[in-house]
């Protein structure tokens, strides 16, 4: 049998009350808005990231695909331009004449072909830059989301723990003047009771299952000493008695 200070036995539901905050505080601090609303904006600038990586990779695709379309334009022009002037200049025998001027009308149709392709390339290109260009900027917004959320995440929590640890310093003060083998046998069943270890009887109803006690065991707490500690027989905590417990 357990005995301690009946007086004791009422702290006891000071020290309940407070392990019971700090279990609010820790719930409060699991379940933060923020925890969320952060995971989603990382899950979106992850998602952000990898897009941009993949059009800053097509956009130099198609910057490289640019500057050969460019080159092939650049060789025909200037190979045109070279059997042009000599064209015009009248070199060579008729027979010469006659394929240049027929190597000029198949390099303007290489020509034409080619600067078609550089076009469409170009266009390609303008669009891919557009998306880096548009990528970058959400990147921006997402990142600058991640920051403000990330400070206001571990603002609430720098409040919650502020508020712990006052709760904490609360609880050492009331259990350091308490009998320590009721506190030991508080742990142990609050450990084993999901976190409520002590109840307060009341109107014969033990407060921690929330049922009423039998006449039977209502007349045996009765009997009791005041020093005695007493337990539920239902959910085995510890009952501490209260003015209001016969009411």
């Amino acid at each position: 049998m357990t005995t301690a200070n009946a007086l004791d036995q009422v702290r006891l539901l000071d020290v309940q009350a407070l392990d019971t905050r700090l279990n609010q505080i820790e719930h409060r601090r699991r379940r933060l808005p923020e925890h969320a609303q952060l995971a989603e904006a990382r899950q979106r600038a992850d998602s952000v990231r990898d897009q941009l990586i993949a059009a800053r990779t097509e956009a130099g695709d198609v910057a490289r695909e640019l500057v050969k379309a460019e080159a092939d334009v650049e060789l025909v022009h200037q190979r045109a331009a070279r059997n042009r002037s000599r064209l015009d200049a009248g070199a060579g025998s008729a027979k010469d004449l006659q394929a240049l001027q027929h190597e000029l009308e198949s390099l303007a149709k290489r020509q034409s072909d080619l600067e078609d392709v550089e076009l469409e390339v170009m266009e390609r290109s303008e669009q891919a830059q557009a998306t880096v260009t548009r990528l970058e900027a959400e990147q921006r917004e997402v990142t600058e989301a991640v920051e403000k959320l990330t400070q206001a995440r571990d603002a609430a929590l720098a409040e919650l723990d502020g508020e712990a640890g006052r709760v904490r310093s609360e609880r050492e003060e009331i259990v350091s003047g308490l009998d320590q083998d009721l506190i030991a046998l508080y742990e142990k069943v609050r450990e084993a009771s999901g976190g409520v270890g002590a109840a307060a009887l009341k109107s014969g109803r033990c407060e921690g299952c929330r049922l009423q006690l039998t006449p039977i065991d209502l007349n045996r707490i009765r009997a009791a000493s005041p020093d005695e500690v007493v337990r539920c027989e239902e959910c085995r905590r510890i009952l501490v008695r209260t003015p209001d417990s016969w009411l």
